[in-house]
């Protein structure tokens, strides 16, 4: 299945393969994709600002009429508004002892496996920022999905339609999210004329100081990663919200199934699997101009993943399975494939 949603939206891994020829940006790439799940499906869009992205989005739809003969009827007209989606800068530099370094038969490969633990960091930090960052809160980070979908109140936020309260009311909670990524729906941004994805600069000797001042030659690496997030149609995320993960051992847990039945009924479209949806006429046909919408993906973490699991050994189950995704094993529902991220906390508050 290809990445590529439309020619206008590509994957990190896409990105990297388009502008670095000799594959070592890659590689990095596919080193993060493989610690994080979530990074193998967000799609990447160019903004069209050097700090981010302005888009459209449309906040209403015209109204239309019954006519009579001889009778017209009023003009009508979508309304839209425009808002601009930041990029944050997340960067850090490794070093380490030269003299360590060349004790390895090859030191490049020895220094990356020495940066692992800075590049999982980052994978770490752009993945959580990814759900929950805040800039009323951090303004060097960019808008996660959290905040966006804050409320179930849908008198505080229109978003709240697509925020369905699974019941817990303590500070034990997680969230499951379902996320149709696609270049009109929901996707990752970068800014205008710089680079997708992690930056990676071998800035080669460096002279390096100990905590006591002294002085001693090491080899440093920057690693930069801009990027932001743009949710250009709010209907196209669903988020599942106040899971206690307490109760799932209980006589009691929360229904699972059910929530996720009505979170992919909370889409526009029914997603037709893991790869692109159609629009499908009003006699059920597919239309000769589909429109390509994206790709689907369920999001929860290690506890929600392990019980959804064992619900999928289950005979009895039809909805849950366990299938091939980019030729790994993988639980689906419904066709759609369900994905790790650990970056998806426990203790979440109860959203109200």
């Amino acid at each position: 299945m290809s990445n590529t949603i439309g020619g206008l939206a590509l994957t990190y891994a896409d990105w990297a393969r388009r502008i670095n020829d000799d594959g070592s940006l890659a590689n990095i790439i596919n080193l993060l994709s493989q610690t994080n799940e979530i990074l193998q499906d967000m799609l990447v869009v160019e903004g069209n600002l050097p700090t981010g992205h302005k888009t459209t989005v449309r906040t209403g739809l015209p109204q239309a009429a019954w006519r009579l003969l001889n009778y017209g009827v009023p003009k009508a007209k979508s309304t839209t508004a425009q808002v601009i989606d930041t990029c944050g800068m997340l960067e850090v530099y490794s070093e380490i002892d030269k003299d360590i370094a060349d004790l390895n038969a090859d030191a490049p490969n020895f220094r990356l496996s020495e940066d692992m633990a800075f590049l999982e960091a980052m994978n770490q930090q752009m993945a959580q920022t990814l759900f929950y960052g805040n800039t009323a809160v951090n303004p060097e980070r960019f808008l996660g999905l959290a905040p966006r979908y804050s409320t179930v109140n849908t008198a505080n936020a229109q978003t709240a339609n697509n925020v369905i309260d699974m019941g817990g009311t303590g500070s034990t909670n997680t969230s499951i999210w379902v996320v149709v990524w696609g270049p009109n729906t929901v996707h990752g941004i970068f800014p205008k004329g710089g680079n997708a994805g992690l930056i990676a600069n071998d800035l080669g000797e460096y002279t390096l100081h100990d905590p006591n001042g002294g002085q001693y030659q090491g080899y440093r690496s920057h690693y930069k990663w801009n990027c932001g997030l743009s949710v250009r149609d709010w209907r196209y995320v669903v988020r599942l919200a106040n899971v206690d993960i307490t109760s799932f051992a209980g006589s009691n847990p929360p229904d699972l199934i059910k929530g996720l039945i009505r979170a992919l009924h909370r889409l526009p479209t029914q997603p037709l699997g893991v790869g692109t949806e159609q629009v499908i006429g009003a006699l059920g046909a597919a239309q000769d101009h589909t429109m390509e919408l994206g790709r689907t993906a369920i999001y929860c973490n290690r506890t929600v993943r392990t019980w959804l699991d064992i619900q999928a050994s289950s005979k009895t189950n039809v909805l849950l399975n366990i299938g091939q995704f980019d030729g790994k094993p993988v639980t689906t529902f419904r066709g759609v494939p369900i994905r790790t991220c650990d970056s998806l906390l426990n203790t979440e508050a109860r959203v109200a």
